[in-house]
């Protein structure tokens, strides 16, 4: 069996192409993540680990993340970023991986895909547990949550489901970079104020991560959860509003012509 070098790993691993993508290359990843990734890469190579095992321990951080912050206290804020650090690795590095020794599937995407659905979910049903109290299935701050998870998952399906939608049609899979332009002036300024905001990364795994273990440390200083509950409600507006300002961004575009 072959063991690459690491100059292997970063040059098949870390195309030129793959580094140059901004929509589908999250920015911790290109601020830093990438550049610590081909070591772990390295390793999983050497190990003899197919691409998707490591794209199922992306899966099992982010929903362990989740679960880690459902529980009360700093140190489980802590341990969910941490863990969510882990799955920003994983995710650099299963595409790496499958590159690198030529594996690349649909199988992977699909898994990779589900990954950041349930990452993301399992954060955000936490959080709301944990801006709740307790464990519990009941409360307002668990309904909040669920409903972040549900409105951050669709906001991601609504992207999805434009390629699919597409193939349906017989177009091709992905629109031009002219088709994201909403057609309304008005739409167009809400969508540049929008990425200058970048208010929808409140409910991203990364960013949320971090911002609970922000809310946590406030919490320890003062005492309560009003920081935690503050997150939590604006996690739920955020996502809502997301939803719905991306559908009709959508709508309004020419991705689906």
């Amino acid at each position: 069996m072959h063991r690459p070098t690491l100059a292997e790993v970063r040059a098949e691993g870390q195309p030129p192409a793959v580094l140059a993508r901004l929509n589908d290359e999250h920015w911790f990843g290109r601020l830093y993540m990438r550049r610590l990734s081909p070591a772990a890469t390295w390793v999983f190579a050497r190990l003899g680990w197919p691409p998707n095992a490591v794209t199922l321990a992306f899966i099992a951080c982010g929903i362990a993340a989740g679960v880690a912050v459902a529980f009360g206290g700093l140190g489980t804020a802590i341990a969910g970023a941490v863990l969510i650090q882990g799955y920003l690795l994983f995710d650099c590095s299963d595409g790496e991986l499958a590159r690198l020794t030529r594996r690349t599937s649909a199988t992977g995407i699909y898994l990779d895909l589900i990954g950041h659905y349930l990452g993301e979910s399992a954060l955000l049903v936490g959080l709301g547990i944990r801006a709740q109290g307790h464990w519990t299935a009941s409360g307002g701050y668990v309904t909040a949550g669920l409903a972040a998870a549900l409105l951050a998952a669709l906001v991601k399906a609504e992207t999805d489901i434009v390629v699919a939608a597409r193939a349906k049609a017989g177009l091709p899979p992905e629109p031009d970079d002219a088709a994201l332009a909403p057609r309304s002036s008005g739409l167009a300024r809400a969508r540049r104020l929008a990425s200058l905001l970048r208010i929808h990364r409140i409910t991203q795994a990364v960013e949320l991560s971090l911002l609970i273990l922000a809310a946590a440390i406030a919490d320890a200083v003062r005492g309560g959860l009003t920081a935690t509950r503050v997150l939590m409600v604006a996690c739920v507006v955020v996502a809502g509003v997301m939803a719905a300002a991306h559908l009709v961004a959508i709508v309004a575009s020419r991705r689906l012509r």
